[in-house]
């Protein structure tokens, strides 16, 4: 397990590594032609070392790296900057962001899926601007209005990835226990189920309830989150939350033991068209 810049400098080593071996170079011969030492390429592809964005982009052109999608992930993976220049909206609160936060926030917003499991709030990119004010305020007691302003304006910016082209696929496993709990209030919590429902009608998401009916499961654990990649599965990374930091989990026996964690979640959950009925029967009865 580690915090996530560690995983993400391994990451990007390892594709780097990845795609110098398929360009026919030896690590000397790569360090050479962009005029660098050899020690400073072997540090970037172990991950002992960060890398600029510009290093990145002189490695991939010295590989033949054209693929615009590739290029943006592995330049998020840096950790500043992306393929298009495009600025990283969550850098304007890196005063209230800890680095875990951004580092998650910097990974949902390259992902093509994500597949969590809720065992107490309202996944964040399904949250209204007022049940997403009520769980900061609870999170971060004494808090100044200025910083929960922040924070809440931060939940509601990350909810674009579900309105993007293509837009971010969302499976969304909710403990019914998630339903039940009056954040808020009463009128607080029956506004945020009905933007439940709506958003379980859109095509790229996906909400399964988890009744109370099912009795123990595996996701008694704890909440977690599997992000995923479209152009390679060796990207994908497992999240979990902690009070004070999270945690990240990349090693495969660990995504497989999550995805198969959550395959079997979703087997005992309601169907989404169950599901959907429930949330609305609960919203009305909120």
């Amino acid at each position: 397990m580690q915090h996530g810049p560690a995983v993400r400098r391994r990451k990007l080593g390892a594709e780097l590594r990845a795609l110098r071996t398929s360009s026919g170079l030896t690590s000397g011969e790569a360090a050479r032609l962009v005029g660098w030492h050899q020690s400073k390429v072997s540090r970037i592809e172990t991950g002992t070392s960060g890398v600029k964005p510009a290093d990145v982009r002189l490695l991939l052109d010295l590989y033949g790296v054209g693929d615009p999608q590739l290029r943006e992930l592995l330049l998020m993976l840096s950790g500043t900057g992306d393929g298009a220049g495009r600025h990283h909206w969550w850098h304007a609160y890196r005063g209230v962001l800890p680095p875990t936060y951004r580092d998650f926030i910097s990974l949902e917003s390259q992902a093509s899926a994500m597949r969590t499991l809720e065992t107490t709030v309202i996944p964040g990119l399904l949250q209204t601007p007022e049940y997403a004010r009520a769980v900061t305020e609870a999170a971060l007691e004494g808090a100044s209005e200025e910083r929960l302003d922040a924070l809440v304006e931060v939940r509601l910016a990350r909810q674009d990835v579900l309105r993007a082209q293509p837009p971010l696929e969302l499976s969304a496993v909710l403990d019914e226990a998630v339903l039940r709990r009056q954040v808020g209030g009463p009128g607080v919590m029956t506004r945020q189920l009905n933007r439940l429902v709506e958003a379980a009608r859109l095509p790229q998401v996906r909400l399964q309830v988890l009744p109370f009916t099912a009795g123990a499961h595996i996701g008694v654990t704890g909440p977690f989150v599997i992000f995923s990649f479209s152009r390679t599965s060796d990207l994908d990374v497992v999240v979990l939350d902690h009070l004070t930091s999270s945690l990240y989990l990349e090693r495969k026996e660990d995504l497989r033991a999550y995805s198969e964690a959550f395959d079997a979640l979703s087997i005992h959950a309601l169907s989404p068209e169950d599901s959907l009925d429930f949330i609305a029967g609960t919203a009305a009865g909120a």
